[in-house]
């Protein structure tokens, strides 16, 4: 903890009394949630970016999308646009921001749509003529004037939110009491070989309820880098020298997975808008060599004049285990809470 953050801890005293007056508000009803009669389900964290809720709602896409009718709604982060939209064939990154526009390119068989007011986007959506069967809530876990029917809490491995603090000394948004609300917690970005005797010491680390149940995921990386006419293997492109870019919250592991001694790596901060001069930059370093970025900044570079030389590596979330009882655990609940 730096310094700055030490000096500001009577702030985060009272962001948290700020939050929990809020909470208890809810819980009581005296601030009002709006529940809805079809499954939603909302995906989120008590700290501020990098848990990996996007490959997580893909994970929940990829379950869904072939059984059911289903509809990711956002709020849209950093975007162009105002109010609901719903994602077209005309939309792009500026309009519906960068993790929504990856889910509509990636699944054209589900509705895609942002809102910053998600009871309102979720009104919107079920005024369709084909409207959801499933709502997946993409960073709602603080939105409580939505209701959802199920919780999914999602904590990093090298971040646990039972070692945190609330901002701005530590990085919660809200108390660590709030994760009493989840049905399930899931621990993202661990190692492939998580014991379980560390699964098990976490588990009491993290104090679940009777009710919650808990899961272990890892960041899995596809074999193949891909660019707007071909895909290459991950293992040439180690080899090769090259310049990888991300604007995503953590990229560490990104950069580690792919670099070798001879690479250059450029960060920018997590939703970063790339500028005419941000990308005359990235030309200048990369010359001729190819520039390897990720899937969620590849959505806001691919129209740029970089496209020639761009790429991008998928990853997607996987269980370390028992994938199974999370996958029964989420169909249960949307078989027993549609509307036929």
């Amino acid at each position: 903890m730096n310094l700055l953050r030490k000096i500001l801890f009577p702030f985060a005293i009272l962001y948290g009394f700020i939050t929990s007056v809020r909470n208890f508000l809810f819980d009581k009803g005296i601030l009002k949630s709006t529940s809805f009669d079809i499954p939603v389900i909302a995906v989120g964290n008590l700290s501020v970016g990098g848990t990996g809720k996007t490959p997580q709602i893909e994970y929940l896409i990829r379950l869904l999308s072939d059984r059911y009718s289903v509809a990711t709604l956002s709020r849209g982060y950093k975007r162009k646009s105002e109010g609901f939209v719903l994602a077209s064939e005309t939309s792009n990154a500026e309009i519906l921001g960068d993790e929504p526009f990856q889910f509509y390119q990636k699944f054209p068989n589900i509705q895609v749509a942002v809102d910053a007011n998600r009871t309102n986007g979720i009104i919107q959506l079920l005024s369709q003529n084909e409207k959801p069967q499933v709502i997946l809530l993409d960073d709602a876990y603080q939105h409580r004037k939505v209701k959802a029917g199920f919780y999914i809490l999602l904590s990093s491995y090298d971040d646990l939110y039972a070692d945190d603090f609330m901002l701005p000394t530590g990085n919660l948004r809200e108390s660590r009491t709030g994760a009493n609300r989840a049905n399930i917690i899931i621990v993202t970005k661990c190692p492939k070989d998580l014991s379980d005797e560390t699964q098990a010491q976490i588990r009491l680390k993290l104090k679940l309820t009777c009710s919650q149940q808990i899961y272990f995921t890892f960041i899995d990386y596809d074999d193949f880098i891909y660019g707007e006419n071909e895909k290459i293997g991950v293992n040439q492109i180690k080899a090769e020298s090259k310049l990888l870019l991300a604007g995503i919250a953590k990229p560490t592991p990104f950069f580690d997975y792919l670099k070798n001694e001879s690479d250059e790596c450029l960060t920018f901060p997590d939703h970063h808008n790339f500028s005419d001069t941000d990308l005359e930059s990235i030309q200048n370093k990369a010359q001729n060599k190819r520039i390897i970025t990720t899937e969620k900044d590849y959505v806001r570079l691919k129209d740029s004049e970089l496209t020639s030389q761009l790429y991008y590596l998928p990853i997607k979330s996987t269980f370390i285990n028992h994938h199974q009882n999370f996958d029964a655990t989420i169909l249960e609940y949307v078989k027993n809470n549609l509307e036929f």
